[in-house]
């Protein structure tokens, strides 16, 4: 495994967020954990979720006296490919597993053990890449294990709980996003529900003028500042529905004639589904000169706080912000606009549902027409993507950041 070394940070840092007492709320849910010593395992220290989490969740517990260590999981290609098809199996999709394939995650995990030479209080195994761990450790177990399962696990497909089944029912707890993920079978031992989180104070969610946002979209990017902008900021992946994005497009280009749509996300070399679906993406767009695509193998940069602000642009700049995902564990780019105040329409699916108070904070919807029509709705009313955005902004700070989250897991790691 390879550590991911990280500063210690100040819980007093929220303070102007959450209020003073809050912050002395959180001083004393840790005062009985100090000295435990905590390690959270994970598949990459960059480009999901999961990593933007980490980093703010394990620098908040170390300056609060825990001592905590992030280590990331080393494999090969093929290692990676099959812990998507895990992803896509744990998400709904049937996919192909067999005897070679758990032999070669065996055999992966038994070259991440060394970082378990010492004792551990807790451990917290995220997603499914590491969930093999304790198996491979026999007796060696040390403290208490930690499932926390990061996607909509409310209909899995079977091979994928086959696979992991007999690994997740040694751990003592199971943590998920949302209560309908809970799964016989996968999710054996006690459950707790613990809403994912963004960071307001990282450079990603940092304030940035619509109009600053604007001129970033304009001159590093190509797009006419003076018309219309919809954008979708995800991963190119089928759940994401980036197809479906460019159907809204088109049947929105229909009333709003100069509507621009910019398609981002992150795509890395060793994901071929994820170029896969970016080359369908390309196909789809059919030479449309409003649709702009955008990742990190093409304009977009890769360098990490150069991104942040390329992203915090695209969320803060667009007119519309779309999350027109079909399957969706949380949804924290959804979080992310709502932090920004964008107008907001995503998917009803999933952990957005728990974010979007349909009409209220943005819109929820089912098909490309839904979609088309309250993109265009917001289109045509400024003042309307105002008032949605500013109590999308408050809905966020209420319940969405960082030190309410990190509360949740100290409240639970003391409960063990």
């Amino acid at each position: 495994m390879r550590r991911v070394v990280l500063a210690p940070k100040s819980i007093c840092e929220y303070e102007g967020l959450i209020g003073e007492e809050a912050v002395g709320e959180i001083r004393a849910l840790a005062a009985p954990l100090r000295g435990a010593r905590l390690l959270h395992v994970n598949a990459t220290a960059y480009g999901d979720g999961v990593a933007e989490l980490l980093p703010s969740l394990v620098g908040l517990k170390c300056g609060l006296g825990l001592e905590v260590e992030w280590h990331v999981l080393t494999g090969n290609a093929s290692f990676t490919e099959l812990t998507r098809k895990l992803h896509n199996g744990l998400q709904g999709m049937e996919v192909d597993l067999d005897p070679s394939d758990r032999a070669l995650y065996l055999s992966t995990l038994e070259g991440n053990l060394e970082v378990f030479s010492r004792d551990w209080d807790y451990v917290v195994a995220h997603g499914p890449q590491p969930v093999g761990l304790l198996e491979l450790l026999d007796g060696r177990r040390t403290g208490h294990w930690l499932w926390r399962c990061h996607v909509d696990t409310s209909t899995p497909g079977a091979a994928a709980v086959d696979f992991l089944a007999p690994y997740t029912g040694h751990f003592d707890l199971s943590v998920v996003s949302m209560p309908g993920y809970t799964t016989p079978n996968l999710h054996t031992c006690r459950t707790e529900i613990v809403l994912p989180s963004i960071d307001p104070l990282t450079p990603k969610n940092q304030a940035l003028s619509p109009s600053l946002a604007r001129q970033i979209l304009g001159t590093r990017f190509g797009l006419d500042p003076e018309r219309p902008i919809i954008s979708q900021i995800s991963h190119f992946d089928p759940w994401k529905d980036q197809l479906g994005v460019i159907d809204v497009y088109r049947e929105v280009k229909r009333r709003v004639p100069n509507v621009q749509l910019a398609l981002v996300g992150n795509l890395a070399d060793d994901d071929p589904q994820g170029i896969e679906y970016h080359a369908m993406t390309l196909d789809h767009v059919a030479g449309d000169p409003g649709i702009h695509v955008f990742s990190t193998l093409d304009r977009l940069s890769r360098d990490e706080l150069t991104h942040a602000l390329e992203i915090n642009a695209f969320q803060s700049g667009s007119d519309v912000v779309i999350q027109k995902s079909t399957r969706e564990g949380f949804g924290l780019v959804v979080t992310e606009a709502m932090w920004k105040r964008a107008a907001v329409v995503a998917g009803r699916v999933g952990g957005i549902v728990e974010q979007i108070e349909d009409g209220v904070h943005g819109y929820l919807v089912s098909s490309v027409e839904e979609c088309a029509e309250c993109v265009v709705v917001l289109l045509e009313k400024p003042e309307l993507r105002r008032e949605m955005g500013g109590r999308a902004r408050e809905r966020v700070r209420e319940r969405f950041i960082t030190p309410r989250h990190l509360a949740d897991y100290l409240r639970i790691l003391r409960s063990l």
